[in-house]
């Protein structure tokens, strides 16, 4: 028995958690199957201190229990910047001990508000009303500082931390070293109720003598000048950039922000989230965070207001270059502009290599389709823009041999860049795509035998990622909006691909900052304001609910349900003074329908989603302990589902005006009695067969039926509407080079990157993988195998990295007989369901024969 992978809140020897009681967590390797039956837990503030004898944060003791994932913390209580070290060690069923695991640690961040010592600073501009192209250059900010020997300069054991909130965007440097590389941080938040900081391990950076603390600012989501639909420019929390930074050695603060910092301004000439970004390579201003650089011309940073939000700890992962590709294809255009062809509809930006004279300027534009003579088409992405320029990069030269560029405080989704200005004294070396999105490990795959499955899945995951820049998304150029209808849907997709839990609990807080006080939400989170009567109803605000759920049932944490159980009632109970007869009728409903004229009726929809929420809630009563709470939701429950049946249910098996919607989302969201569920499944099958099984639904739709209709029996129905390659499906982007899933079932239709139709990933997991949750032991603890094998599927094989190691499911026909094989993680258990009966299945590997 070895324990390996200890994680801290799900990550590896994290600093500055805020979390009171962090979450403990390990796997298991072993040779031989493995329960475990116990463990203990020592944590101590030095290394030499974990062991049971001299613990003295924290030592469980023997604790009977197999559990291993999110053990809380219940030692002393923990201070700002305190460090703990921590280990395990496991007993099996017969009593067996393991050794102590290897040593694993934690670091607390800045807990109180008394713990920051820097003052916020901003560049002194005090206007918000130009609105010209050239206006609100991104402000560079220096301090110097000087270290004698007694500082111990150099030595890696000191703990020297920088702790940094720069909002919009900012980037950090050290003695000329970018920090880190991360990009767009911090994540958005609503500014005004919540801001997110960053701590760095700068241990053994700084020098003997001068120092320099350098950071640019951006404008990102804080700063939003262009004029747009949802009014962010318009933000109650809308200000010039402005920074907090705290640099520590060893708990003490040594440089804080305050107007002893010196600013200017630079090359950066203009940055817009929407807009994009103009760079003025002339205007470099040279070393400029390395000692001995003359800041003599540089202004004094000035103190300004604070944001207004609580200051909190961003321990989600952040927003990287992940992936550069080079284009590969171009042509030049009649007007001389030159179009470059990733390959790929992505979300980041350009990198451009360039040589020319100085003074001469790029400009570079984005989009992910074309027109018929083959320049870019921003018609349908850029129609809720009102000023300015739309997904707009400028590069001017300084005339100094091969310049290579990229942004840094913008980010656009295209597969295609326009680039005009290539003049024949201009020469571009190279253009690549730089791959942006939130850095979560990669925790899934899927392959078969059918291409159609496989390109389908690495669409969605293209989709996914592209539309997870710090928040999830609904497109990565149009809107950047964090629809939270699109993100309920997708979520199941993101977890089992991506670990991505704690950037949906970080976003899950935002939701919950833009709820209002009687408990309605907006369509969008963030919301300047926006998207509260119109863009929002149950089937989107259930993302409040439905995504802590997901998130607890695929990795056991259940932070989200305790800290917003509150906000979550308040929604609930918002929805019931909404109600008449318990059905409530306002909301998007199955948006995305491609005829307007077969979209199911709202009330069926918001219903559903109002039941569910209902059920969910009275299941976090329980989880919680609220025994009343239990109890009064449960009944809600039962009288919503009472009600929508009296309602919308028609006798003959069909709900509604018979939308294959409309019985879908009887059957999936558990409306349907036992009664009459196999002669709704019927109907629901015999729909989508007269229909050729092709597309007759919305986003709502997506996740409902193809779910419904493979638990009911219908598998090969439901793969057959997935894979169909006609107008309107799935495949039929495919046919028509789709390298990400569409925002239109037809051709041109708006956005060519959106992730509102990405069940069909986790569905492919759930039904022919079979990889089934149980929210009863979340976390795969203890879980279901249940895979089916629809007709023109010759091989499967999906494969998920769970909180306690890797999950396999796979299996290939051969001949009369489908041979399958199976892994589970050490410390779970799962039961395998085959046509012969349940298989009860140790950890390791497994396989059967089983007749097709």
């Amino acid at each position: 028995m070895n324990i390996a992978s200890l994680r801290c809140e799900m990550s590896v020897n994290p600093l500055g958690l805020d979390v009171a009681n962090p979450g403990l967590s390990w796997s298991i390797l072993s040779d031989e199957p493995f329960l475990q039956s116990a463990y203990q837990i020592v944590v101590a503030s030095k290394p030499s201190a974990a062991s049971d004898a001299d613990a003295d944060l924290w030592d469980s003791g023997k604790v009977n229990s197999g559990k291993s994932i999110l053990i809380r913390y219940a030692g002393k209580k923990l201070q700002s910047r305190q460090r703990c070290y921590w280990r395990v060690r496991v007993w099996d069923g017969a009593g067996n001990t393991s050794e102590w695991s290897e040593l694993a640690c934690w670091e607390m961040g800045l807990l109180d508000i008394s713990d920051w010592s820097g003052k916020w600073i901003g560049s002194g501009d005090d206007v918000l009303t130009n609105w010209r192209r050239d206006s609100y250059p991104a402000p560079y900010f220096r301090k110097t500082f000087n270290l004698d020997r007694s500082f111990n300069v150099g030595d890696t054991e000191d703990e020297t931390r920088i702790y940094i909130c720069g909002i919009g965007y900012y980037e950090l440097y050290l003695n000329g070293m970018r920090v880190e590389s991360h990009v767009l941080d911090p994540v958005v938040t609503h500014y005004d109720k919540r801001l997110r900081y960053l701590t760095y391990d700068v241990s053994g950076l700084l020098e003997e003598g001068e120092n320099v603390i350098g950071v640019v600012l951006g404008n990102g989501w804080y700063n939003c000048q262009t004029a747009e639909t949802w009014h962010f420019d318009k933000a109650p929390w809308r200000d010039y950039p402005k920074l907090l930074l705290q640099l520590e050695m060893d708990g003490m603060p040594l440089v804080v922000s305050g107007t002893d910092w010196k600013v200017s301004h630079g090359p950066i000439l203009f940055d817009a989230l929407r807009s994009g970004e103009t760079y003025d390579a002339r205007q470099e201003l040279g070393d400029w965070s390395k000692p001995g650089y003359d800041d003599s011309t540089w202004k004094p940073a000035s103190q300004v207001h604070e944001p207004g939000g609580l200051l909190q700890a961003q321990i989600m992962q952040p927003c990287r270059v992940m992936q550069s590709i080079p284009y590969v294809d171009s042509w030049v255009l009649d007007n001389g502009d030159v179009v470059y062809d990733i390959g790929q509809s992505m979300t980041g930006w350009g990198m451009i290599d360039v040589s020319g004279p100085a003074g001469a300027e790029l400009v570079l534009r984005y989009s992910d389709c074309l027109k018929e003579d083959r320049s870019i088409n921003t018609e349908s992405i850029g129609k809720f823009i009102y000023s300015g320029d739309f997904q707009t990069d400028r590069y001017i030269l300084k005339g100094q041999g091969v310049e290579r560029w990229q942004p840094r405080f913008t980010y656009h989704g295209f597969r295609y860049i326009q680039i005009s200005g290539i003049t024949g004294d201009i020469k571009l070396e190279g253009v690549t795509g730089q791959v942006v999105y939130t850095s979560f490990a990669k925790v899934g795959n899927i392959d078969s035998s059918n291409e159609t499955v496989n390109r389908l899945q690495k669409c969605t995951e293209w989709s996914y990622i592209g539309n997870f820049t710090g928040i999830p998304t609904d497109c990565p150029h149009r809107e950047k909006n964090g629809w939270t209808g699109d993100a309920q849907l997708a979520a199941e997709t993101g977890l089992f691909n991506y670990d991505a839990a704690l950037a949906y609990r970080q976003w899950v807080d935002s939701i919950a900052d833009s709820q209002r006080p009687n408990g309605q939400l907006p369509g969008i989170v963030p919301s300047a304001g926006w998207g509260y009567n119109w863009g929002s109803g149950p089937a989107w605000d259930s993302a409040f609910l439905l995504i802590p759920w997901y998130v607890y049932v695929y990795t056991g944490d259940m932070t989200s349900i305790v800290d917003h159980y509150d906000g979550m009632k308040r929604y609930v109970d918002y929805c019931t003074r909404m109600a008449t007869d318990n059905i409530v009728t306002f909301g998007l409903g199955d948006w995305g329908h491609w005829d307007r004229s077969r979209i199911t009726e709202v009330g069926i929809t918001s219903t559903g989603y109002y039941y569910v929420c209902a059920k969910l809630l009275a299941k976090f009563a329980a989880l919680t302990g609220c025994r009343e709470d239990n109890e009064k939701y449960t009944s809600l429950a039962n009288d919503i589902k009472a009600s929508f049946n009296e309602h919308y249910y028609n006798g003959d098996g069909t709900y509604g005006g018979g939308e294959p919607t409309a019985l879908g989302c009887a059957l999936y969201l558990e409306l349907v009695g036992e009664s009459v569920k196999a002669k709704v499944a019927a109907k629901l099958a015999g729909i989508m067969a007269a229909r050729d099984f092709k597309v007759d639904f919305g986003i709502l739709g997506a996740k409902y039926i193809p779910r419904a209709l493979a638990d009911n029996g219908y598998c090969d129905e439901a793969y057959k509407i997935l894979t169909q390659p006609e107008f309107p499906g799935w495949g039929f982007w495919l046919e028509h080079d789709a390298t990400t899933l569409w925002e239109g079932w037809g051709l041109g239709a708006s956005s060519m990157n959106h992730i509102m139709y990405g069940d069909i990933s986790a569905w492919m997991y759930q039904y022919p993988g079979g990889i089934t949750p149980n929210p009863d032991a979340p976390g795969f603890t203890d879980f279901i195998i249940k895979p089916h094998f629809p007709d023109g599927l010759d091989r499967f094989s999906a494969e998920h990295k769970a909180p306690l190691g890797l999950i396999k499911s796979e299996w290939r026909r051969q001949g009369n007989e489908i041979e399958i094989a199976v892994t589970v993680p050490h410390n779970s258990k799962a039961k395998l369901m085959l046509p012969d009966g349940w298989h009860v299945l140790q950890s390791g590997s497994s396989s059967f024969t089983v007749s097709s």
